[in-house]
C-alpha cells in the first residue's frame, strides 16, 4: 500500500508540471540577432504568462551556447534559486539590476568576439511553468579600406603588370571585386584569397593581370561584405594614357578601334583601283585618238581638216557653199 501511494504522489507531480509547462508561461526571443565585433550584443528573450498567471516568480535561468541547435551546450550564464552563478566573462542579464521578478530574461555579451557567433539556448523555470528557445547571434565586422598597390612598382606602357589589393578585420568572409574607369567588371580576371587570422577575422588578398597594351588609365578595387554589400572602394592610378592617345602600334582595350583599322586598308586598295581604272581609260582614249590621226595617210588621201569653218568635209556642204556663191 505504501509503495502505492508513493506512485501515486509521484505521478501527480508530474501532471501538475506537465500542465504548468503546457502553455502558462512561454519564453519568446528574437529570432536573429546581429552583433558588431568589438562592441555590446543583446540576445532579446523575455517571459510571456498566461492571465491565469499573477505575479510569478523566477526560480532558474540558464543561457547557454551551442554548437547546434540540438545540442546540450555549454552554460554561459545562470541563475538559481535567488543566486546568480558565476557567469562567463564577458556575459550578464541586460537588465542592470535584474532579479526573479524581471520578465526580461535577455543577454547581453559586453565585448563581442567571433567565438560568440552561433546559436543560444534560453531554459527558464518558474513557479507557474517552465519553456525554452533558441536563438542565435550573427556578429558582423567591418572591412578596412582597401589597399592597392602594383608590381612592379611604376607601371610601363606594353608590358604585363599586377595589380594587388588588400582589406582586413572583417568578418563573415567577403570579397574583393574589380572594375575599371568605365565601371567594367575585371573580377574574373582576378584571383582571390581569404585567410583567417586567431581572433577570427578575415584578411582578403586580390590579384588582377593586366596585360601591356590593354591596360586602362584607373581601376578600383572595392570589399563587400558576406551580405553583398559594398563597404569600401579603393582606386588605383598606373598612369597609363588612354586608348585615344596611343600609337596607333598599340592593340585597343576594347573594340572601338577595330573598325578604323579596317576600313584604313580598304580605303587605300580602293584608291589604288579607282587609279588604276583611271589610268586605263585614259590610256584606251589615247590609243584611239592615235588611231584616227593616222587613218587618212593609210587610205593614200589628203590630209582632212576637221574645221568645220574652213573645209567641205561633204557634198552636202560643197553644194551649200555652191549656192552661197
Amino acid at each position: 500500500m505504501a509503495s502505492s501511494g508513493i506512485i501515486a504522489f509521484i505521478f501527480t507531480v508530474l501532471c501538475i508540471c506537465a500542465v504548468k509547462s503546457g502553455g502558462f508561461i512561454k519564453v519568446e526571443c528574437k529570432a536573429e540577432n546581429v552583433g558588431q565585433y568589438g562592441q555590446q550584443s543583446v540576445l532579446e528573450c523575455v517571459i510571456k504568462t498566461s492571465t491565469d498567471v499573477n505575479d510569478p516568480t523566477i526560480r532558474t535561468v540558464a543561457w547557454k551556447k551551442l554548437t547546434s541547435p540540438e545540442d546540450e551546450g555549454d552554460l554561459v550564464l545562470g541563475f538559481n534559486r535567488g543566486k546568480l552563478d558565476q557567469p562567463k566573462r564577458g556575459y550578464r542579464f541586460a537588465e542592470p539590476l535584474w532579479n526573479e521578478k524581471n520578465m526580461n530574461v535577455s543577454l547581453l555579451i559586453t565585448n563581442t568576439a567571433v567565438k560568440d557567433d552561433g546559436y543560444y539556448k534560453c531554459i527558464v523555470i518558474t513557479d507557474s511553468g517552465d519553456n525554452s528557445m533558441v536563438t542565435t547571434l550573427k556578429v558582423q565586422a567591418r572591412y578596412s579600406v582597401p589597399t592597392v598597390h602594383s608590381i612592379p612598382e611604376i607601371i610601363v606602357p606594353n608590358t604585363d603588370s599586377t595589380l594587388i589589393c588588400e582589406s582586413r578585420g572583417g568578418y563573415p568572409n567577403g570579397t574583393l571585386r574589380w572594375f575599371d574607369e568605365e565601371k567594367h567588371e575585371w573580377t574574373k580576371s582576378s584571383e582571390m584569397e581569404a585567410t583567417q587570422s586567431d581572433d577570427g577575422l578575415f584578411q582578403l588578398t586580390s590579384r588582377l593581370s593586366l596585360l601591356g597594351g590593354s591596360t586602362f588609365p584607373k581601376y578600383t578595387c572595392a570589399v563587400f561584405n558576406a551580405s553583398g554589400g559594398k563597404e569600401d572602394e579603393k582606386t588605383f592610378e598606373t598612369n597609363i594614357p588612354p586608348s585615344s592617345s596611343r600609337g596607333s602600334e598599340e592593340l585597343p582595350h576594347s573594340g572601338s578601334g577595330y573598325p578604323s583599322k579596317v576600313v584604313a586598308p580598304l580605303v587605300v586598295i580602293g584608291s589604288l583601283i579607282v587609279g588604276l581604272l583611271l589610268l586605263l581609260l585614259y590610256r584606251k582614249r589615247s590609243q584611239t585618238a592615235r588611231r584616227n590621226s593616222t587613218a587618212p595617210l593609210m587610205g593614200g588621201h589628203g590630209p582632212v581638216s576637221t574645221d568645220v569653218e574652213e573645209g567641205y568635209n561633204s557634198p552636202d556642204d560643197a553644194s551649200i557653199n555652191q549656192d552661197q556663191s
